[in-house]
């Protein structure tokens, strides 16, 4: 398969500009974002100005050098009249005289004129457009010794695959920040691994998808029903299904007429394309993972496996009923009689099976005294193993206790409603990014009590890692609300763990002193119930409900919103959540007049634009992705507290410099991707976090959103003040609707059969 006419892009259609390069105005070493002054020599626009702006994606360019580059004038509202390049090349020499002077120029060390005639005769007028593409043609070349072969193709590859790489992607569609990704992937071997198979593209390249893959491949000539587009569709689909729907299989039949809706778009016969003779070769292959007739992604069928296995290995240390009764009753009245407070009977038990067990899981909703529960297993922990609770008394830092979750604001609570420090699991295991973890099965992480908060967020793949990382003989707390959203990735652990009846689990439904006054605690347990309190609409001193239509209903968060800041409160103690991104009362329009209301542009604050978006010094933002190494994570807010301008950078670079909770991060303005606005976010951001006041739309426009356990995560996210701004009957059918969006997951089953003919074994 080749790739034709690289440079055959119907250019006499486009606008163009042929021009030297003066000088490079500004350039980007990361993105390779450009603005250069170019000295026009030809061009099909109207007028040909004698200098022109332009800007674009350019990896390589030389001064002095001509270049053609095809695109459009714009109008910049700042910087004025500017070609916007879509894609460019060097105006390469056409004649083979032409061609023998370049290649035997100064930019090809050691290849003189004679060696250059040599190459062109032997390979023809496109002999450049060859070599690069397979430098195995220089072989042709008579008396070319290997590393003169190798320097034409690399400095080929340095000043022109790039370029032909660019305009190659063009054709399909693909634009220069995704062909770039391409490119710093693969280097050199870009052009033949896209010929070879451009299927490679979906595995490895973020933002190239099936469909714009199976574009190349049926440029390249490959059959329908080939077997490597076949197996890319499985595989597409079967990562897709996985890691949007939260599934941690697919059945193999349900996989199969997935993959037939994705590449067929009529019927095919069995006979055509045998689905399951690809499927095995996948199989045999290591990319799929096959048994009862389920396919698992194989990251998630050996996740499954070690975590249950790490969960056996746990349960068999045996209860720890060694401690004395009476000394858990004395530990637990001198805590009660220290913090003037009497635990429930529930809450004794709970901390009992704690002290007592090698694994425990806690769960109930809010306001049922998990937290309080979680201190006290602490504390009684540490008065009848005669341990510290300050870490400073640890010289080894082998501190008993590990309190994690899985994000930053939630290990923050955990910390400051135990006076024991508490980390994020990733930081717990060392998370060192794309090179993985510290912490695994042969590098035990230290300690003997380990408290995992959040549990239900959660996912398959992270419970994995946290329980290969234990060392022998420690016990384990789960704490989570299994009635909240399941976690973002893969599996639904928690759930599965207290189906499986195999974990001692302590479920709190009582609801205690400090929560029997708060309406919003009651209306989430209402909720979980599937019914709504009579008095929902009648002002309460926590909670409101203002009803409003979809039209009505940003500008009814707005007021709400302005009625919080006049009473003194600030955007820190206002979330508006909102379940989806698009539409008027969507997250994206929100944060665009919230940000105009709490933080209104001013002559005294910096900002800069990001494609259609203002940032501005004292803007609220959420954190997109973990930076383990800046110590920050998907789901922690920020502010904006400084602004650089690229004249006052080293690298001429804007910056934005966002303070987390204290710890300042600078980020270039290429990173910007990485954060949003605030102001709103989606439900799922806001798991393991709490707010003083939780600003609520709910309308029929989120009809697919209506779900039961997102509603109810979304009003256990406030602590103090919950306003709910909407319609009735919205919020009706979200409580009704108690399909928590099934996941395919049989950890609980799996789980369940291994511990029982464990037992039965040990037994016979």
């Amino acid at each position: 398969m080749e790739l034709q006419g690289q440079f055959n892009l119907g250019t006499e259609e486009k606008r163009f500009v042929k021009g030297s390069i003066l000088h490079v105005i500004y350039k980007n070493s990361e993105t390779y974002y450009t603005v250069l002054k170019i000295e026009t020599k030809d061009t099909n626009l109207a007028e040909m100005e004698k200098e022109l702006i332009v800007v674009g994606t350019f990896p390589v360019l030389l001064e002095d050098e001509t270049y053609i580059f095809w695109g459009d004038v714009k109008d910049h509202p700042k910087y004025g009249k500017q070609f916007v390049v879509e894609f460019y090349r060097k105006d390469l020499p056409r004649t083979e005289d032409g061609m023998v002077l370049y290649l035997s120029s100064d930019l090809f060390s050691g290849i003189g004129k004679k060696t250059a005639e040599k190459v062109i005769k032997s390979l023809g007028e496109d002999a450049f457009t060859r070599i690069i593409e397979d430098p195995k043609v220089l072989n042709d070349v008579p008396d070319l010794n290997e590393e003169k072969a190798k320097t034409i193709y690399e400095t080929l590859m340095e000043h022109q695959g790039l370029e032909q790489l660019l305009s190659t992607l063009h054709r399909y569609g693909i634009g220069p920040s995704i062909a770039m990704k391409i490119y710093q992937t693969y280097q050199g071997e870009a052009i033949s691994i896209i010929q070879s198979n451009p299927y490679q593209l979906i595995y490895d390249i973020d933002g190239v998808g099936f469909k714009r893959a199976d574009e190349i491949g049926q440029a390249l000539g490959i059959e329908e029903a080939s077997s490597e587009r076949i197996q890319a569709g499985l595989l597409y689909c079967l990562k897709e299904l996985s890691n949007q729907h939260g599934h941690t299989y697919i059945p193999v039949e349900d996989l199969i007429q997935e993959s037939k809706s994705l590449l067929f778009t009529k019927p095919v016969l069995e006979e055509e394309v045998d689905f399951y003779t690809e499927i095995v070769q996948l199989h045999g292959d290591g990319k799929v993972y096959i048994e009862d007739e389920n396919a698992y992604l194989p990251s998630l069928y050996f996740s499954e496996f070690g975590f249950i296995k790490t969960i056996e290995r746990v349960l068999k240390q045996g209860d720890y009923d060694r401690i004395e009764q009476s000394d858990f009753y004395t530990a637990l009245g001198s805590l009660e009689e220290q913090y003037g407070m009497e635990y429930a009977e529930a809450q004794k038990d709970a901390i009992l099976r704690a002290i007592t067990s090698s694994m425990m899981i806690l769960t109930g909703g809010p306001g049922t005294g998990k937290t309080t529960v979680i201190k006290g297993i602490i504390e009684v922990y540490a008065e009848i193993h005669g341990v510290s609770l300050d870490p400073k008394d640890y010289e080894d830092g082998e501190f008993p206790f590990l309190l994690v979750a899985p994000t930053g604001r939630a290990a923050k609570r955990m910390s400051e409603s135990t006076g024991i420090p508490a980390v994020t699991i990733h930081r717990l295991l060392g998370w060192k990014g794309g090179s993985g973890f510290e912490y695994d099965e042969d590098n035990p992480i230290k300690g003997r009590l380990l408290i995992i908060d959040e549990m239900s967020m959660v996912d398959l793949r992270l419970a994995y890692r946290l329980f290969d990382a234990l060392p022998e003989d420690i016990q384990i707390v789960m704490v989570g609300d299994e009635d909240q959203l399941p976690s973002v990735g893969p599996g639904q652990v928690l759930k599965d763990l207290i189906a499986s009846n195999v974990i001692p689990t302590v479920k709190l439904d009582q609801i205690y002193r400090q929560a029997q006054g708060s309406t919003i605690v009651q209306l989430a347990h209402e909720m979980k119930e599937g019914r709504l309190p009579s008095d929902l609409q009648s002002p309460q001193p926590d909670r409101r409900f203002f009803p409003c239509s979809q039209e009505q209903a940003s500008q009814a968060v707005l007021q709400v919103c302005k009625s919080a800041l006049a009473k003194g409160f600030t955007a820190r103690d206002v979330q508006v959540l909102a379940p989806m991104y698009r539409g008027k009362a969507g997250i994206d329009e929100l944060n665009r007049e919230l940000q105009l209301m709490f933080n209104p542009p001013s002559d005294q604050k910096r900002e800069i634009d990001y494609f259609d978006t203002k940032y501005r010094v004292g803007d609220k933002v959420l954190q997109l992705v973990n930076v383990p190494e800046e110590q920050i994570f998907n789901g922690d807010i920020g502010e904006i507290v400084s602004i650089i301008y690229a004249k006052e950078t080293k690298d001429k670079e804007e910056q934005i410099v966002i303070s987390f909770d204290g710890i300042e991060v600078t980020f270039k303005k290429t990173d910007l991707n990485q954060i949003t606005h605030a102001y709103c976010c989606s439900i799922h951001k806001s798991q393991g976090s709490e707010f003083p006041i939780v600003v609520l739309p709910i309308v029929r426009g989120y009809y697919r959103m209506l779900r039961r356990n997102l509603i109810y995560t979304a009003v256990t996210r406030s602590k103090e003040y919950l306003i709910i701004c909407g319609e009735m009957d919205a919020f009706e059918r979200a409580v009704q609707q108690n399909d928590a969006g099934s996941r395919n997951s049989l950890l609980d089953e799996k789980l369940k059969k291994r511990i029982n003919s464990t037992q039965t074994s040990e037994n016979v």
